[in-house]
């Protein structure tokens, strides 16, 4: 008789053989071998694609900033659609929206068509004669129309004030919403305080959006730790950051008692306010007050104080929903000589030797933090830091989430403009030197040596009849993981031991 035993299956690249039995059910190997998922950084267009049904959609329209958002984030061909049919009070024909343009154009018309279609822009309706045509969201045009011609409602910022005694330059802005925002990036790589105790820790709310994002995970040995997903967004460049953490903010509102519709109309106002002046917070209603406050955190608008009747909106707030920044002249224009400086070092800024070792010619200390995730720092001066790539640093990294790629990816990125001039980097795809890329890569194959499946253990076999006719039945059904048949032990797949244990049952009677 062959006895069965529920437990879990290591399969090695170096060598083969099953394990103990597990307490805990480990998950199967498909899940391991997937991974974590990438982060998804969906910009405006994907988020209400995705996220937001067609009743929700209908909601949004009626608030003209989002449609007026909406329209300008549009290919060129749906905003020439829009504008020919915004004024016409009965269904357009397919065809005839077809016809006005070159059939050179018609990937770009059935894009575009596509686009306004998934938006719920328009809707498709039947003329008299059977006729397919085009009819807008009622909803959308009549806000498309207060946006162009004037009317509606009057939006809230936009109430009159006197003048600011002490008002704030485009420069301090800057500073501010800067200053503000690395506080969230630090609090990730781990240089914030996370203790509270310090003035520009980051809120509670701040750190509540990074756990709904998966941008960091609580650890119970770590505390809260960075995610491969958290690595990936600091990646990214501040405008991509921003929008990212505002989505997953937008998720969160319902359960903060805040609406929806309210909050990206607020944050679309602000998009499309002027750098650099104050605008009125007076007649907004307690949750755009509560939602202001959250922005002020965030460094997307700056206020003295938290009842003071007026805030200054920040070039995070003017950029976050655009797919360019509209600023971006603005922004080289009043960028200071060191500023820029500084800008050159972000784009490449640290060397790789063949020894491992890692110098990177910076003081900002996010750089610095974020190095040190998957390197060993060893000395720091005011301009110049020194680590080393070590198999503890890097399998440190890899246990947070980071993989290999992402590593060597980063170091790339960043990489000084001389290590883009050596022989070995002309030809070669990568400035690193192959050996460090070589090792970062089997670190990483060391760690996943490793495959678990689910699976039941046969053994104490009475003959070896028996054992070889069970086993050959389930290799027979394709559920057979591994077999000794000097043992006579094998391991069966989970999905299938009800049916290799109905057989045994079955041949133990008739063998009886």
């Amino acid at each position: 008789m062959a006895d069965t035993k529920s437990g879990r299956y290591a399969n090695s690249n170096a060598t083969s053989g099953p394990s103990g039995s597990s307490s805990s059910t480990p998950p199967n190997i498909s899940q391991l071998v997937q991974g974590p998922a990438n982060l998804e950084c969906k910009d405006f267009q994907e988020y209400l694609r995705t996220r937001q049904t067609p009743e929700t959609l209908e909601k949004l329209y009626n608030y003209p900033p989002i449609c007026l958002a909406v329209y300008r984030d549009l290919p060129e061909i749906a905003r020439q659609f829009i504008i020919r049919i915004l004024f016409v009070d009965q269904p357009v024909p397919q065809a005839v929206v077809s016809s006005w343009g070159a059939q050179r154009c018609a990937k770009e018309q059935q894009e575009a068509t596509s686009c306004l279609t998934s938006l719920n822009v328009w809707r498709v309706t039947a003329i008299p004669g059977g006729l397919a045509a085009w009819e807008l969201s009622p909803t959308f045009k009549k806000s498309v129309r207060q946006i162009l011609l004037g009317g509606g409602k009057p939006w809230p910022m936009t109430n009159t004030l006197e003048k600011d005694s002490k008002p704030r330059d485009i420069a301090f802005l800057d500073s501010y919403a800067m200053s503000r925002w690395r506080c969230v990036l630090h609090y990730m790589v781990g240089t914030g305080n996370r203790n509270g105790t310090d003035a520009e820790a980051i809120s509670p709310d701040a750190v509540r959006i990074l756990l709904h994002a998966n941008l960091m995970k609580r650890d119970e040995r770590d505390g809260i730790t960075i995610t491969r997903q958290g690595f990936q967004f600091l990646l990214l460049d501040t405008r991509a950051q921003v929008w990212h953490f505002m989505m997953q903010y937008l998720d969160t509102c319902e359960e903060r008692g805040i609406s929806l519709p309210e909050c990206l109309s607020m944050l679309f106002q602000l998009s499309f306010s002027t750098l650099g002046r104050d605008y009125s917070s007076e007649g907004m209603s307690h949750q755009m007050l509560a939602f202001l406050q959250h922005l002020r955190e965030f460094g997307l608008v700056f206020q003295r104080k938290r009842k003071e009747g007026r805030f200054y909106p920040t070039r995070l707030a003017l950029n976050v929903t655009s797919k360019e920044s509209a600023d971006a002249t603005t922004a080289i224009v009043t960028m200071s000589a060191s500023e820029e400086e500084e800008r050159m070092q972000d784009r490449g800024y640290i060397v790789v030797e063949t020894n491992y070792r890692v110098y990177a010619y910076t003081d900002s200390p996010l750089q610095v933090a974020v190095l040190g995730l998957f390197t060993e720092l060893l000395y720091r001066f005011p301009n110049l830091v020194v680590g080393v790539l070590t198999r503890d640093s890097v399998r440190q990294a890899l246990r947070g989430g980071i993989t290999a790629e992402q590593i060597i990816s980063y170091l790339e990125q960043y990489a000084h403009p001389n290590m883009k001039l050596v022989e070995s980097a002309i030809n070669s795809k990568s400035c690193l030197p192959p050996t460090v890329v070589d090792q970062i890569k089997l670190w990483e194959m060391e760690r996943n040596r490793f495959t678990y499946t689910e699976g039941v253990v046969y053994n104490q076999f009475l003959s070896t009849t028996d054992f070889v006719t069970l086993r050959d039945y389930a290799q027979s059904i394709q559920v057979l993981v591994w077999q000794n048949e000097k043992t006579r032990t094998m391991v069966v797949q989970k999905n299938g031991h009800d049916d290799v244990k109905r057989y045994w049952k079955k041949y133990s009677k008739s063998a009886g």
